[in-house]
């Protein structure tokens, strides 16, 4: 495995680049375009990609520890048995990217835009989700305890067998959220009956 350490790079065109099983630590790109490239298997550590475009980019069964992706576009990419664990990942868009078998360990994934993804039967919990796009995302037995969903948009996502207790849930619009099956604590089932006007004593 090559291995690559505090390496840094502004502005350059990676696009379909042959990375795979590359070793990443405490390297920093920023505005770099990995568009078709593949990164199977790549392993970051410590890592930064600010701003970054992964757009049809392969990195499965990739390994990410305590690396950020700031703002980065991975439209159409493949995460297929991804691992990220304790990651920064905020603000980063996953249009149609393929989700399928990621690992995802605590780390904040706050105003990321997961629109539609397929994160069922995950164990996401303790994760930060706050203002993220999780609209029509299948969450179904999810494990989302101690999750920050604080205004995150759970509009059309499925919940069936999802597990949200203990997780902060300020600021959901529980009127456009189908929570048949999900289960809740006390704290969010009272919030929830006052969004729909019930008095709780």
């Amino acid at each position: 495995m090559e291995s690559y350490t505090d390496e840094r790079y502004t502005g350059e065109n990676f696009s379909g680049c042959d990375w795979r099983e590359r070793e990443l630590v405490r390297c920093t790109y920023e505005r770099c375009r990995f568009t078709g490239a593949s990164l199977e298997e790549i392993v970051t550590t410590g890592c930064r990609f600010i701003e970054c475009e992964f757009d049809g980019a392969m990195l499965n069964a990739s390994l990410h520890t305590e690396t950020a992706f700031l703002n980065c576009r991975f439209e159409e990419a493949s995460l297929f048995v991804a691992k990220f664990t304790n990651c920064k990942v905020t603000g980063s868009d996953f249009t149609k990217t393929r989700l399928d078998g990621l690992t995802i360990v605590q780390g904040d994934w706050s105003y990321a835009n997961l629109r539609h993804a397929h994160l069922a039967k995950q164990d996401l919990r303790g994760v930060l989700f706050v203002e993220a796009d999780l609209h029509g995302a299948n969450l179904e037995k999810a494990d989302l305890r101690k999750c920050d969903l604080t205004r995150a948009n759970l509009s059309q996502a499925k919940l069936a067998g999802t597990d949200l207790r203990g997780a902060e849930t300020a600021g959901i619009d529980w009127l456009a959220v189908n929570v048949k099956g999900a289960r809740m604590d006390g704290a969010q089932a009272v919030g929830f009956l006052r969004s729909y006007g019930a008095k709780v004593e």
